[in-house]
């Protein structure tokens, strides 16, 4: 499979972010708690308002980490009048103990693998071809479930918005973007509704931008900050997915 890059995948924050925008701090409610969004659709429409810089660009996509990024990123796309698709990224776990990750692969047959975990242990290269080509299929019968027959959208050259519904530890979006990089797109913005102070900085060292709408001190899960978050159905990602069953782009 092709690209194939050893970057490492999640690693401690550094005190300071350089070369990217990570803007957390401006969007920290302290100590509020409740719900900040009724749904995640609500959480899309506000994450909208702070990417209006990239709205009507003919270079500008819009990727979710689905399910949950699905309904989040239809919003952001709708918004901006943006094309909307998805990315797909699937842990590479350890063989045996499969919870503990060496690596990810991502829509586009790209791979990133934690070269440290991996000389640490001293994986074969058959064992993590084998765990590969695994994930691979799944990667595949999701894409396919989907998308459909609709071919992937072409990234090289594009302002890439990638959504998700928020982020915890970060790890499944810095995997994706280390995949997405492999793609060569002009720039890689990473969007969130709300995620963990901590993992801000973390995807500034591999994002070009970082927007999190709210980063509360406060933070235990993605879900508590939602009133409404129900697992997003696979019907539902291949709704939004699908050009004639969208809504159409608002007129301006």
């Amino acid at each position: 499979m092709t690209p194939v890059t050893d970057a490492l995948l999640p690693q401690p924050p550094h005190p300071t972010t350089t070369g990217s925008s990570a803007e957390g701090s401006a969007g920290n409610i302290g100590s509020t708690r409740g719900p900040l969004h009724a749904d995640r659709r609500a959480g899309g429409r506000a994450l909208a308002q702070r990417l209006c810089g990239y709205a009507d660009r003919e270079d500008v996509l819009v990727l979710a980490l689905p399910r949950g990024g699905v309904p989040v990123a239809a919003e952001v796309a709708q918004a901006l009048g943006a094309p909307l698709d998805i990315l797909v990224v699937r842990k590479l776990g350890l063989p045996g103990q499969p919870e503990y990750a060496m690596g990810a692969i991502a829509s586009g047959d790209v791979r990133v693998l934690n070269t440290q975990v991996i000389q640490q242990l001293k994986l074969s290269a058959s064992a993590i071809e084998l765990v590969t080509r695994a994930e691979l299929r799944e990667l595949h019968r999701r894409e396919k479930l989907y998308r459909g027959d609709r071919p992937p959208p072409i990234v090289r050259g594009r302002q890439v918005i990638l959504v998700d519904d928020g982020m915890a530890t970060g790890a499944t979006m810095r995997a994706g973007v280390q995949a997405l990089r492999e793609m060569h797109p002009a720039r890689i913005v990473v969007a969130v509704p709300v995620a963990a102070p901590e993992t801000c900085p973390l995807l500034g060292q591999d994002a070009d931008e970082v927007i999190c709408g709210h980063t509360p001190d406060r933070f235990r899960s993605v879900g508590e900050w939602y009133a409404r978050f129900e697992q997003t159905s696979d019907e539902e990602v291949r709704r939004a997915l699908d050009p004639s069953r969208r809504p159409p782009l608002p007129v301006n």
